[in-house]
């Protein structure tokens, strides 16, 4: 296996700080096994949620948005691999010019995010009718960028609201360990506050109190506790609490990670204020 790392920093892989993601998708049939599953893990690994095909024209449309010098020569449009050559002008992910601004905005982008498996998946696990936030993010990496999502905990950006908020996070295409997928801290959705502030200890971002650590291996340490991960294919979701600390896997190969994070909360619930406009990669939340 390649070296695992994330934000350039190595990750152990053995089976003390390493272990599979546990699949749920048997107990879509039955939602009390489900919310009991979700409330002992934190998370929910479902295979097959959505259409393969969807999810493939739906990474294709976000790739065709670029200059075709993105991409590596002879390759597909939908396959989004890397030329090892980023334009200059691209500027700012989700930014206003950047291509994913106006996608999380077009057709393409609301076909995906408004498929019934989806709302049906997270009615079960809220346990009654929910909306999907409008705030819905496209995320993107390239083995170019050398970053990947710290340790953190979603609850840090959704505070504002009261009720239970779930996400959901969708790969855009087949994303195995090479690609950087999601990674999740077992357990750790049941840490106390004073125990997510000594996970700030060792950072990279000192001035930005919102993520925990970059250092994933250490992370592991501290709380004596695995990253539990997956090989995703193309119609995986993975559904998460607030409250479980979660991160990403650097980028290794040419094939570029591509990515839904969509949140539904209660139609009862009062929604974070922040999280009812569409959202841009410099609107700081």
């Amino acid at each position: 296996m390649t070296e695992v790392t994330s934000n350039g920093v190595a990750v152990p892989f053995d089976d003390r700080h390493a272990a599979p993601l546990t699949e749920s998708s048997d107990l879509l049939a039955d939602p009390v096994a489900l919310r009991r599953r979700y409330a002992e893990d934190g998370y929910l690994y479902l295979r097959g949620v959505l259409d393969p095909a969807l999810v493939l024209e739906t990474r294709a449309a976000y790739f065709s948005r670029f200059d075709p010098g993105y991409l590596a020569e002879g390759t597909a449009v939908g396959d989004g691999v890397f030329s090892g050559r980023r334009p200059p002008e691209l500027g700012a992910h989700g930014t206003v010019g950047h291509p994913a601004h106006g996608f999380v905005r077009s057709p393409e982008w609301r076909r995906l995010v408004e498929q019934p498996a989806l709302a049906s998946v997270a009615s079960l696990i809220l346990d009654g009718p929910c909306i999907c936030l409008p705030r819905q993010i496209v995320r993107q990496f390239d083995r170019s960028s050398g970053r990947a999502s710290r340790a953190h905990v979603d609850h840090t950006y959704l505070d504002q609201g009261r009720g239970d908020v779930t996400t959901l996070w969708i790969p855009l295409g087949d994303c195995p360990l090479e690609t950087g997928p999601l990674v999740y801290l077992e357990g750790s959705h049941r840490l106390g506050a004073d125990d997510l502030e000594g996970l700030r200890q060792v950072t990279d971002r000192p001035d930005d109190r919102r993520p925990l650590s970059h250092d994933l291996g250490w992370v592991s340490e501290q709380v004596g506790a695995r990253w539990r991960w997956a090989d995703f294919r193309a119609g995986d979701v993975a559904v998460h609490s607030p409250h479980i600390v979660h991160a990403s896997l650097d980028v290794q190969s040419d094939r570029m990670r591509l990515s839904a994070d969509i949140r539904f909360i209660r139609d009862d619930a009062e929604a974070d204020p922040r999280w009812l406009v569409p959202w841009a990669g410099d609107d700081g939340y």
